[in-house]
C-alpha cells in the first residue's frame, strides 16, 4: 500500500502516517517496493516478518477467556485495549459451533461459567497513564521516571527506576525495579505513582540473574530482603484443613499437632504483611516466633482492642435504654409461647 492508502485507511493525515510507519518499523522489517513507471512507494511487512498463526481448539480458548479478568483493573489504558483486541478474538472463535459431540453447540456461554474472578480488583482508571508508561518502560528496557510516595514517610520525590518486572498480585500492579538514587532493587506499587515518563533515548541492562521468584514471597507479597526470619504458627483445628490445602509459601513445612491442629513453619523476608495475614485469622492462629512477628500482632490487637473500651454513647448513637421491670404475667406467657414453638 501507499503512504496516502495506508493513512486514509487509518483516518488519519499522511504526516501522522509517516510518524506511524517510524514506530512499525521497530517492531517490524519493512520493505519498500517502487512501482513501475515510477509510481508512489508501496511499503509491505517482509513475508518473514509476518506473525504467525497459532492453532488453538475450543477449550483451550476458553481456558484463556477465563482468566480474562485478571486485567480488568487495567480497563481504560493502551494496554487493556491491547489485551481486548485478542479476548474479543478468542471470544468470537470459541463461541463457533464446534464438532464431534460438539457438533452444532455454540451459544452454551462456557465464558460466563468458567472463568477466574478477582478477590478484590483495584480500580486503576485514574492510573491508565502511569500504567501504560511502566509497562512500555518494562517491555523496551527503559528507564522510568516519576513521583513516588513512600509509604513509610509519606513523602513524595522525584525518582529514576529500571523496572526489572510488572508484577499482579492480589489483583494489584506492582513494579520490581532497580533505584538508581540509593542504589537497590526495590518493590514499587502503581498507586504511588505519579507524573511517570519512560525515557525516549536511554536503555538499561537486564541483570542475567534476575529472577521475578527471587522476590516473591507467595500470600505475603512481593518483597526480597536481606534479614531473613523463621516463622512459625500454630493452627487449630477448624483451620487445619485450608492451611493444609494451600502453599502459602514456597519453603513452608507442615506438621500435626496434638491438638489435632498444623504447625506451619517457613523462612519469610519482610514481616509486613504477614503481620496482617495472621491477623486475619484471629484466635485460630497463634504466633510461636520470631519475637519481632509476636510484638507486633499483640500491638496491631492491643490498638485495635483500645478503640472499643471506655467508649460511651454518643448522642449520634443514643443512648442505652434502662432495663424496665417485666410483669410475672408477661415473662409466664412469654415462656408459654417459646415452649410452643419448640414443640411445633
Amino acid at each position: 500500500m501507499t503512504l496516502y492508502q495506508l493513512a486514509e485507511a487509518l483516518k488519519v493525515t499522511p504526516r501522522t502516517m509517516r510518524r506511524y510507519l517510524k514506530e512499525i518499523e521497530r517492531e517490524y522489517d519493512l520493505e519498500p517496493t517502487t512501482t513501475r513507471g515510477g509510481g508512489p512507494l508501496l511499503w509491505k511487512i517482509r513475508a518473514g516478518e509476518i506473525p504467525r498463526k497459532i492453532e488453538v481448539r475450543r477449550t483451550q480458548a476458553y481456558a484463556l477467556l477465563a482468566a480474562r479478568r485478571i486485567f480488568e483493573p487495567m480497563r481504560g489504558s493502551a494496554l487493556f485495549d491491547e489485551i481486548d483486541i485478542i479476548i474479543n478474538k478468542l471470544l468470537s472463535f470459541a463461541q463457533r459451533p464446534g464438532r464431534g459431540p460438539n457438533a452444532g453447540l455454540a451459544d452454551v456461554r462456557l465464558e460466563d461459567r468458567f472463568l477466574y474472578l478477582p478477590f478484590a480488583p483495584k480500580n486503576y482508571a485514574r492510573r491508565t497513564e502511569e500504567l501504560d508508561d511502566l509497562f512500555q518502560s518494562v517491555s523496551d528496557l527503559r528507564p522510568l521516571s516519576m513521583r513516588y510516595k513512600s509509604a513509610s514517610r509519606g513523602v513524595e520525590e522525584r525518582i529514576t527506576v529500571h523496572p526489572y518486572a510488572m508484577v499482579l498480585h492480589r489483583d494489584s500492579i506492582y513494579c520490581v525495579g532497580y533505584h538508581t538514587g540509593r542504589g537497590e532493587v526495590r518493590t514499587f506499587v502503581l498507586d504511588r505513582m505519579r507524573d511517570t515518563q519512560s525515557a525516549s533515548t536511554e536503555r538499561f541492562e537486564l541483570p542475567a540473574d534476575f529472577r521475578i521468584d527471587d522476590y516473591f514471597q507467595g500470600e505475603f507479597g512481593i518483597w526480597k530482603a536481606d534479614k531473613k526470619h523463621k516463622v512459625v504458627i500454630e493452627f487449630d483445628a477448624r483451620a487445619a484443613d485450608y492451611v493444609r490445602m494451600r502453599r502459602m509459601h514456597p519453603s513452608q513445612k507442615l506438621s500435626a499437632t496434638a491438638s489435632g491442629g498444623l504447625r506451619l513453619s517457613m523462612t519469610v523476608g519482610n514481616l509486613t504483611q504477614l503481620t496482617s495475614w495472621v491477623l486475619e485469622w484471629g484466635e485460630r492462629a497463634r504466633v510461636i516466633s520470631p519475637p519481632e512477628l509476636l510484638e507486633r500482632v499483640q500491638g496491631e490487637l492491643a490498638a485495635a482492642l483500645a478503640l472499643y473500651q471506655d467508649k460511651k454513647p454518643t448522642k449520634a448513637t443514643g443512648t442505652t435504654p434502662k432495663s424496665q421491670p417485666v410483669s410475672t404475667k408477661t415473662t409466664k406467657t412469654t415462656k408459654k409461647a417459646s415452649k410452643s414453638r419448640k414443640t411445633s
